[in-house]
């Protein structure tokens, strides 16, 4: 028979559970609420500065992103994939470049454009485009001005053929536009459907970031405490992904060892960072072993491995997870469509599932899932 002592901490337990939860509820209102305004307020804006970004391309110029602290790093690079590597048909690649602050003036050429972060700044030319996002939570700032630099990358090709300039984009864009007419239209025609175009954008990450933290409300709860737990342990967190959810991955253990709320720094190795780590098995013995060698040399039991997949399905993240669990590592999964292999096999002890299949989209509504899960594990110091 259990003793008292037992039970007190199996209803300690209950009851932290169920007061994160209540935080999970009360940090989707915040974010919801967040989006609706700020992207009310700037659609409009948004849809001018698309133009003139599309402009800047036609002429040869190219987006800088300039990241200065660990977090705005990420986002930096970030925009750099996204833009380069379009991930929607249709799309040609634009160049975008991730650079430091102490690069920006040996790297940037007349007809560049430039995005800064914290605060979101675009400079074009003579022309600044500031963005404040109405909130003082930087998690919150920095979820919108992800959906902000991926609502650019997805309109500005909708320019293109409207300023004589396709070559420089993806051609045409109504097949993924269905909003918008054959013939050329005046451009502030144009730019009144790509405002209207930025809402259902903004209303559909909205949707996207309910269902994620609702539907997760529970996994999320219960992947703080052991998180918690883990790194109380001495444990750290590993964490990984591909491509924009590489980037996530970095701002993931950018929070974790130094959160911008200025919580205790937690133990967290970013998998995705060495480039002569992943260059060398990549080419020695193939994209799937990037993350599970790694895993091999660093972790141990007790350690914690967070994964970011929009498709739940990558072969180098199943394996290692696969791998994370041979060691005996806490195992954490953020992934999108269905959840993919991952959700259907239960490969990590806790699944988060944005159900999208918009890439982008999944991306924003993962980084609020691990911002309110870096949040849950500080909430036994509030």
């Amino acid at each position: 028979m259990a003793d008292r002592g037992d039970h007190a901490r199996a209803s300690t337990g209950v009851s932290e559970t169920a007061a994160q939860e209540t935080v999970v509820d009360e940090l989707l209102r915040r974010r919801t609420e967040t989006n609706e305004r700020f992207f009310e307020a700037e659609a409009e804006r948004i849809g001018r500065l698309c133009q003139a970004l599309a402009e800047r391309f036609i002429l040869g110029g190219r987006l800088l992103a300039v990241g200065d602290s660990p977090q705005s790093r990420s986002d930096a690079h970030h925009v750099a994939v996204e833009f380069v590597h379009p991930v929607i048909v249709g799309k040609r690649a634009l160049p975008a470049l991730a650079v430091s602050p102490d690069e920006l003036e040996l790297q940037t050429r007349p007809d560049d454009a430039v995005i800064s972060f914290e605060p979101l700044r675009f400079v074009l030319g003579d022309g600044q485009w500031l963005f404040e996002p109405p909130s003082d939570d930087p998690f919150v700032r920095q979820e919108l001005a992800e959906t902000l630099y991926h609502v650019l990358w997805e309109l500005v090709h909708i320019f293109f053929d409207h300023l004589g300039g396709s070559t420089a984009g993806a051609g045409g864009s109504s097949f993924l536009y269905p909003f918008l007419d054959e013939e050329e239209r005046d451009l502030g025609t144009v730019r009144a459907d790509v405002q209207r175009s930025v809402l259902l954008k903004s209303r559909e990450v909205g949707a996207l970031r309910e269902q994620t933290l609702t539907e997760g409300r529970a996994e999320l709860a219960a992947a703080a405490a052991g998180l918690r737990a883990a790194l109380e342990g001495g444990g750290t967190v590993l964490a990984f992904g591909n491509g924009g959810s590489a980037t996530d991955a970095a701002d993931a253990v950018a929070d974790f060892q130094a959160a911008p709320q200025g919580w205790p720094a937690r133990r967290a190795l970013d998998l995705t960072s060495d480039s002569a780590i992943l260059t060398a098995l990549a080419n020695d013995i193939g994209a799937e072993v990037l993350f599970s060698r790694q895993l091999i040399a660093y972790g141990r039991p007790g350690d914690v491995a967070l994964a970011l997949s929009t498709s739940g399905s990558s072969a180098n993240i199943v394996e290692a997870l696969a791998e994370a669990r041979r060691r005996q590592l806490l195992t954490i999964a953020m992934v999108g469509y269905d959840g993919g292999r991952i959700a259907a096999e239960s490969l990590a002890d806790h699944v988060i599932v944005s159900r999208s299949e918009h890439i982008p989209r999944i991306q924003e509504a993962q980084a609020s899932g691990y911002h309110v899960l870096r949040e849950l594990v500080e909430l036994a110091d509030h």
